[in-house]
This record gives C-alpha cells, structure tokens and sequence, in this order.
C-alpha cells in the first residue's frame, strides 16, 4: 500500500505572530512584523530594520536547563516544534522512539551565541569560554536538541542550503514517511540578528538599506532594493495519511505531493537559471500540470535581476499572468532556512482555507515582471494545490507542492 505524506501539526514563531494560528491572522491582515532592529544598536550598519520575533521569551518555552546551552536560533525551533507536536495532537511517549524522525534546515546556525563566547574570548581570554559553544553555534543543533527533548531517536539530519534548505528538508521528511518513519518533524528556523550576523549576511550585498519598514522590502516591485532580513520560522509534523487518520489526528492539513531541487549552472555559462526546472520538476514528482497549480509562493529575493529571473521562469512554465504569485514574507524579511518553512506553512494554511495571502508595500510591478501578483488584500479562490519555491545564496533551487489531503496525484 502506497504511504502518503501529509501534514498534520504546524508550530511558527515568526515576527507577526507566534504560533500559527497568530501568524496566519496576522498575514491574512496584512500586518508587517517588520520594524527598527532593537536587539542592539543598528546607528552604525547600512541596515537598520528586520523581522524581529520580538514578543518571544526563551524562559516561557524553553526548559531553563537548556536555555544557556543553545542559541536563540534552536530556542525558537524548540517552541515550533512543541507547538507542531501539540497542534497534531501527538503525544511522542506513544510512538516507537526508532520511529519518530527529525529533518531541520539552518543556513546561519547558532551566530548570537558564538558572537557572546567570541567576545568573551577576546576581552576576557580563553577560561571564559563555555563549553556549549561547541555544540551550541553547529548547524544540527536545533535538530538534536528536537530529537532528546521528544525522544526521537529515528533517522536525523540537517540540510544546509540558504533559504531553500526547508524545501529539501520537508522532501526528506516526505521520503522518509514513504519509506516506513512514522513521524518526522520537519522545518527550519534562524536567528542572526546580531551584529556579527548582520555583517556577515550584508557582505552578499543583496540587502536592502531602506529605513522604512514599510517599504524596505519590495519583491517584484519598481522600487526593489533588496531584502529585509528576519528571524524565526516554522516545523511541521509529517506523517503516512492512514496512519493519521487512524490515530484520528485532530487535523491534516495537506498532502507533501512532490518535491525537487536543482542548482544553478555556472556562473558565466550562459546557461538558464535552475529554478524553472525545478519546478517542473517538482510538478512531475507530484502528478500535475501547471493547470493544477491555484497558486505560486515565490522566492521573492527582492532584488530586481533576481526577481525577474524568477518572473520568467514562473512565466516559462505557467503563461504570462497564467497563476497568482504572492509573497507574505514581505511581511517578516527573508529568514533564511526558516523563511522557506515558513512559507511551506502559509501555503498550507492556504489550501485548508482557500484563501491566498497578499504581498503587501508592492504598489507597482517592475517592468518584465508579468506576475499576477495578489497584492493589497486576500484573495479567496479554492486553493487544491500549492507551489513553494524557494533559492538560497550560492545556486541552490528547491520547489515543494502540496495538495489538499482528498486530491489524489497520478504519482
């Protein structure tokens, strides 16, 4: 009998909203959850505003034990994992701990926290160093501390490419439910919003230096000027549908019906951009034509080569205006590994309740960007089936389509 992947609990901390009810809400609404960085002071950096998680307090959602043991980055992944968990109804003592899986993404891994022990290195010398800083900055981090505190002791991993590494992350998860895993936890989240951070994300000079937050980050836009950086993001509870259905999980919200990842050729090459074969590819994967598609979650980098990069390849498989594109990240920044999850979760949201989020502050389209692009307002309109595209710096391509649970794919 075929298993198919479905999601059926969905945990988000993201900057408008924690959890993903709040978060929905809020993007539905078209409430900005970007605003002045205030982790520390911004006065002498090119970029001053960003997508904080400001409302979260480790100490209400982290054992205090492990709160001086990891990064922000892992403390908010630890909640959204909680959340997830509980939102399916799973209660992780009832399942086989062989069984249970957990597959993260992280682009930055724990940067705030190596930032503390690098400064304490310099000022106070190498005594002062503490041993977490071992384990704390590493990029599996957030996925081994998911897997001891829910004792999932199944296979375990972390996909490390940008922001497209939560596509690929939730395209093992589908892999591993079709392979026999009973439950993955599956996302990603990030968090450097930290002066060492901050410099390091600024050196791809793809960042926008706008002081409105408003209008700082305007994808697919006239006056696009680059990205917002955020934190925060999304893990979701994958499982086999019968054996959802079986345990009677309170909700399933979709089906992970096809995934694909591809990498840009070499630069120079004159050769086409990755991201259009990835989503064909992806179609394929899951059984469906571009006539299938209700609607496209883009990538929306913010910046105007990369952007009409993507209208076109958007353009090649679906026609001219042939599919509504939005982008509520315009609403958070890009959060790296967790902003692709995040949007796998908005893009889930959507097809459970046939509304499309808008992409807000886009008054007007940039020349050779023939998208039709759901601006101002949501847009209610059945919503089958879902493409989330995602591309993370350095030539990374991933698209996952989900499906609503009932519509069955030729795959």
């Amino acid at each position: 009998m075929t298993r198919r992947a479905v999601v059926t609990g969905i945990g988000v901390t993201a900057p408008n909203g924690l959890g993903a009810e709040a978060y929905w809400a809020a993007t539905l609404e078209g409430r900005n959850g970007i605003g002045p960085i205030s982790r520390f002071d911004p006065s002498g950096y090119p970029v001053r505003v960003a997508g904080e998680v400001a409302d979260f307090a480790a100490a209400e959602h982290v054992p205090s034990r492990l709160i001086p043991q990891t990064d922000n980055w892992t403390h908010l992944g630890l909640a959204a994992a909680a959340w997830a968990l509980e939102d399916a109804g799973v209660e992780p003592s009832a399942f086989p701990e062989y069984e249970m899986a957990v597959m993260t993404a992280s682009s930055s891994g724990g940067t705030e926290f190596g930032q503390r022990e690098i400064e304490r290195l310099w000022s106070k010398g190498p005594s002062w160093v503490g041993a977490y800083q071992s384990i704390a900055w590493f990029y599996a981090a957030t996925t081994g501390q998911i897997s001891i505190r829910h004792g999932m002791r199944g296979p375990c991993g972390v996909v490390c490419a940008e922001q497209a590494g939560a596509l690929n992350a939730a395209g093992q998860a589908r892999h591993l439910i079709e392979t026999g895993t009973r439950l993955v936890v599956t996302g990603g989240t990030d968090a450097a919003l930290c002066p060492y951070g901050l410099t390091a994300q600024y050196s791809n000079g793809r960042m926008s230096e706008a002081g409105d937050p408003d209008r700082a980050y305007l994808p697919f836009g006239v006056d696009a000027a680059g990205y917002v950086p955020g934190e925060g993001g999304a893990m979701l509870i994958v499982e086999d549908e019968a054996d959802a259905r079986a345990r009677s999980a309170p909700v399933v919200y979709g089906t992970i019906a096809g995934h694909a990842s591809t990498f840009d050729p070499r630069p120079g090459s004159g050769r086409e951009p990755g991201l259009r074969r990835a989503m064909e590819l992806a179609l394929a994967d899951a059984g469906l034509t571009a006539g299938d598609v209700d609607v496209v979650f883009a990538d929306a980098a913010g910046v105007p080569e990369l952007d009409l990069q993507e209208a076109a390849a958007i353009g090649a498989v679906f026609g001219p205006r042939g599919v509504p594109v939005t982008a509520p990240k315009t609403m958070t920044g890009r959060l790296y590994a967790g902003g692709a999850a995040l949007d796998l979760a908005a893009a889930l949201l959507s097809v459970r309740d046939d509304v499309i989020p808008p992409t807000t502050g886009v008054t007007e389209l940039a020349p050779g960007c023939d998208l039709d692009l759901v601006r101002g307002a949501a847009r209610e309109t059945r919503v089958g089936a879902a493409l989330v595209v995602a591309r993370g710096y350095g030539g990374f391509n991933a698209a996952v389509i989900v499906t609503k649970a009932d519509q069955r794919s030729t795959r």
